[in-house]
């Protein structure tokens, strides 16, 4: 079978660090699919909480700036578009100030619910798409062609995370690690769409694959699941 006529959804769920990013997109171009980050969203949203000066944690006040947003995400594997009322915020979203402030936003059950809905809307939208995030498998796409939840080490995710920031002082890659943790058990423990495998969902350890070995395992599981040859 070819790689392009793969027709449906992989969903690639797993903690930062690990990285989905990167396979999720070389995966989108592997395949001729649309690629969606779900993260991206979020971290856009974010942006939006605080440059209207609201608490993260006011999640009333949260949910109202949210949904007068406008938030644009595009599905393009090769490029990356994040917009908030019409700012390019696609560098921003990666900064500290944001990763500090997503977990509160993304655990508002009431953002969340507005935000899954424009993303099956983007995904209602392509014929194929690898769409990546925390939930995906278990709550945005349930019925998904493909469920893969990458995990890798804790000490491999940070410091794949210290390289892709340029950081090489032990101390920062430290508290890289600790951020990192924070944020898993932030993600793991809220109440709403938890982050956890999906119960049909492969399991992929990265810890000691390289980026296109991860690659080449997705695919080999995405066309099977079409019922072609790996």
């Amino acid at each position: 079978m070819s790689e392009h006529a793969f027709r449906g959804q992989v969903t690639l769920d797993g903690p930062s660090g690990t990285g989905k990013s990167s396979v999720a997109r070389a995966l989108a171009v592997r395949l001729g699919a649309a690629y969606l980050d779900t993260g991206a969203m979020y971290r856009a949203a974010t942006v939006s909480v605080l440059d209207a000066g609201v608490d993260p944690q006011d999640a009333a006040a949260v949910t109202r700036c949210v949904g007068a947003a406008r938030i644009d995400v595009g599905t393009e594997a090769g490029t990356e578009l994040v917009r908030v009322d019409g700012v390019d915020v696609a560098t921003r979203i990666r900064g500290a100030e944001v990763t500090r402030s997503v977990s509160a936003v993304s655990a508002v059950p009431a953002v969340r619910r507005l935000l899954v809905d424009r993303q099956r809307a983007l995904v209602a939208g392509a014929d194929a798409i690898v769409v990546e995030g925390r939930d995906i498998g278990t709550v945005v796409l349930p019925e998904a062609t493909l469920k893969v939840y990458l995990t890798a080490a804790p000490e491999v995710r940070a410091e794949r995370r210290a390289g892709q920031l340029g950081v090489t002082d032990p101390a920062e890659v430290a508290a890289i690690a600790a951020d990192l943790r924070r944020r898993d058990e932030n993600d793991s423990s809220r109440a709403d769409s938890p982050l956890r495998p999906a119960a049909d969902a492969v399991v992929v350890d990265s810890s000691g694959l390289d980026r296109d070995a991860v690659v080449d395992r997705v695919l080999e599981l995405a066309l099977t699941a079409v019922g072609g040859p790996a």
